[in-house]
C-alpha cells in the first residue's frame, strides 16, 4: 500500500467527471488499498479518485473514530436523499488550510459496486453519509464550495490562496 499525494487545487482534473469502472480488477483493489492508507494518513474521513489523479469512480469513507468501517466504493450514486438538512464542516486536502459550513441532506440511500462487484444498495445518515455525498462530488467533477454561494465561494478561495502563499 502507498499513501499517494494529493492533486492541489485548481489542477483540471479536480473539474472532470470521471467514467464508471466497468468491473471490480485487482488494480481497482490496489487503488482502494492506497486510498485507504492514503485517507488515513490525512485529517479526513473519505476520499475520491481524482483527489489523487486517479481519474475512475473510485472512492473510499471511514467515518468512525477508530477506522473500524471501511466503506469501498465503485460507482456510487445517490438513488434518495432526505428532506431533513444537516449543517457540517467540510473542507479538502486538495485545498489545504480553509473548511466552511455546508449544507447536506442528513440521510442518502446510495446504489454502488461494492468491493466483490455486486451492486449493492445500502443507506447511511450522519458523517457517512456527508462523507459520500462529498466523495460523489468529487467524482462529478465537483469541490464542496461549489455549494457555496459565489459571494461565499470567492472568500474561501481568497483565504485558501493566502493560507497557501
Amino acid at each position: 500500500m502507498t499513501i499517494r499525494p494529493f492533486i492541489p487545487w485548481p489542477d483540471q482534473r479536480l473539474r472532470t467527471a470521471v467514467p464508471e469502472v466497468s468491473e471490480i480488477t485487482d488494480e481497482i483493489r490496489t487503488i482502494w488499498a492506497d486510498m485507504v492508507e492514503t485517507m488515513d494518513a490525512m485529517p479526513g474521513v473519505g476520499l475520491a479518485g481524482p483527489q489523487i489523479g486517479v481519474m475512475m469512480q473510485v472512492a473510499v469513507v471511514d467515518a468512525t473514530p477508530d477506522r473500524s468501517r471501511r466503506l469501498l466504493f465503485a460507482n456510487p450514486s445517490i438513488i434518495n436523499a432526505s428532506s431533513e438538512m444537516e449543517l457540517g464542516e467540510e473542507g479538502s486536502p486538495n485545498l489545504p488550510g480553509v473548511s466552511t459550513k455546508i449544507k447536506r441532506p442528513k440521510a442518502v440511500t446510495i446504489r454502488f459496486l461494492n468491493e466483490h462487484g455486486m451492486i449493492d444498495r445500502r443507506d447511511f445518515e450522519g458523517l457517512e453519509a456527508r462523507s459520500i455525498q462529498h466523495q460523489i462530488d468529487h467524482l462529478n467533477g465537483r469541490m464542496y464550495f461549489d455549494n457555496l454561494s459565489k459571494v461565499k465561494r470567492d472568500m474561501l478561495l481568497r483565504k485558501a490562496r493566502k493560507a497557501s502563499s
